[in-house]
């Protein structure tokens, strides 16, 4: 089944890209490797520029500079200890999918990033997709037995993309 990916473009490039395509691939990806059915969840992807993704990252993280991707999640999913998977959410329904939480990417960072780091746009969009949704999930990397987890998670997810690990 599909994943609920609403995309919203503000900077053109990314429809030129093929966000959505993308962002669907990425959000199967995720679910799927989880267990969880893709039809049963929603997020919202936004496209935009450095410069928007500058203020963004200024009011919700007190860092006036352009990053790569940003998450918002619909609510606090993260494990209580240290290196544990969190929870997964509960499910919605078809016409009324469980909502994950918002995204934002940055076109000029990205691509600059997926230049500097000889991977092709696709690949690096997909693998920044796939590290917010687990985001809006509950996994992060502030504490290092986290990060680790994450990372793994990315690798296996990345993988079975045919991608490669980007660590």
């Amino acid at each position: 089944m599909n994943a609920t990916v609403d995309i919203v473009i503000e900077d053109d490039r990314w429809l030129a890209f093929g966000l959505e395509r993308c962002a669907l691939r990425a959000a199967q990806a995720v679910l799927g490797h989880l267990g969880l059915d893709p039809a049963l969840f929603q997020a919202v992807v936004m496209g935009c520029d450095d410069a928007r993704i500058t203020g963004l990252n200024a009011d919700f993280r007190d860092k006036p500079r352009p990053t790569n991707v940003l998450s918002w999640p619909s609510e606090e999913r993260g494990s209580e200890y240290a290196g544990e998977a969190p929870a997964l959410p509960a499910p919605g329904t078809q016409d009324d999918p469980a909502t994950l939480g918002d995204i934002a990417i940055a076109w000029e960072t990205c691509a600059q990033e997926a230049a500097d780091q000889g991977k092709s746009v696709d690949d690096h969009v997909t693998h920044l997709l796939i590290h917010g949704i687990l985001h809006l999930l509950g996994y992060d990397h502030i504490d290092d037995d986290d990060a680790a987890l994450m990372e793994e998670t990315e690798r296996r997810i990345l993988e079975t993309l045919g991608i490669a690990d980007p660590y």
